[in-house]
């Protein structure tokens, strides 16, 4: 029986490349890879000469099921184009179908974007909450940023270049103006990690000519304690999630629940604003 071994890859420094990555990626006889082009220059690099099999969001269920036949009696290393395959990647679904096929399955540990964001910003690391990419339209990226406006953690999500400004203007309407780190190429050469409040990124980002590079955005979790449910945080979390969509009545029982105000004074409000 072969094993799948899920192999870290550099986010943007190829010498953060681990010498267990590399003897692994020697040692098997395939390379499952999201990119084959990307992955093929990583592999050129380092001298590794392994057959490659494209495996991503795209891939239909006969080339998983092809991929599983062959665990049956090779050894496969699943790589994303770059950080930890499964994070925000398509390669989760590989990984659970070996798993529950009941394949034997090593990882083999390599970087990763939202950490390495989530240390250099400066916000708080012992409780975070992993965002992956949001939604692409404001109505529904509201609303999962709604779902989340309570947790007390740190935030970390991903972003497209394109989409910066408008992500920072709902953070800014539903979260309120917390403190974030704007992570730009990470690891590379023009890396860039921005720190302040979210108005402040808007106002920074918004006044460059092109914004380019892959975004992590780190984002300061809720301070209010969750027992001081004044007026006025009420009204916030009222906003955030009628601006989402969500129906008056609905949204005014959920935040009687968390916020322990009855629900009619909480209907109330919704009324004034």
């Amino acid at each position: 029986m072969g094993k799948l071994f899920i192999v870290g890859t550099p986010i943007g420094n190829l010498e953060d490349i681990t010498l267990r990555a590399l003897r692994t990626l020697r040692a098997v006889d395939l390379v499952a890879a999201e990119d084959t082009r990307v992955t093929g220059r990583l592999l050129k690099h380092f001298e590794i000469d392994v057959p490659l099999l494209s495996f991503h969001d795209f891939s239909s269920d006969e080339r998983l099921a092809q991929l599983l036949d062959r665990l049956e009696t090779q050894n496969i290393a699943l790589v994303t184009d770059a950080g930890m395959p499964g994070v925000s990647d398509p390669g989760y679904r590989l990984i659970a179908a070996a798993t529950a096929a009941g394949l034997p399955v090593e990882v083999i540990p390599g970087p990763t974007a939202a950490i390495t964001a989530l240390v250099s910003s400066g916000l708080p690391s012992d409780r975070f909450q992993f965002l992956g990419f949001l939604s692409r339209t404001s109505k529904a990226r509201r609303a999962e940023l709604a779902a989340v406006v309570d947790f007390p953690g740190t935030l970390i999500l991903y972003e497209s270049p394109h989409r910066l400004l408008a992500c920072l203007a709902d953070m800014e309407a539903v979260l309120g103006d917390r403190p974030v780190a704007v992570g730009r190429e990470l690891t590379k050469l023009y890396e860039e990690v921005w720190r302040g409040p979210i108005s402040g990124a808007r106002a920074e980002f918004g006044a460059r000519d092109r914004i380019r590079g892959e975004i992590t955005l780190v984002v300061g979790g809720q301070t209010v304690g969750s027992d001081e449910w004044d007026e006025d945080r009420v009204r916030k979390a009222l906003q955030a999630r009628l601006s989402a969509g969500e129906p008056r009545k609905q949204a005014a029982a959920a935040i009687a629940e968390l916020s322990g105000w009855r629900k009619r004074d909480v209907y109330a409000l919704s009324l004034e604003d």
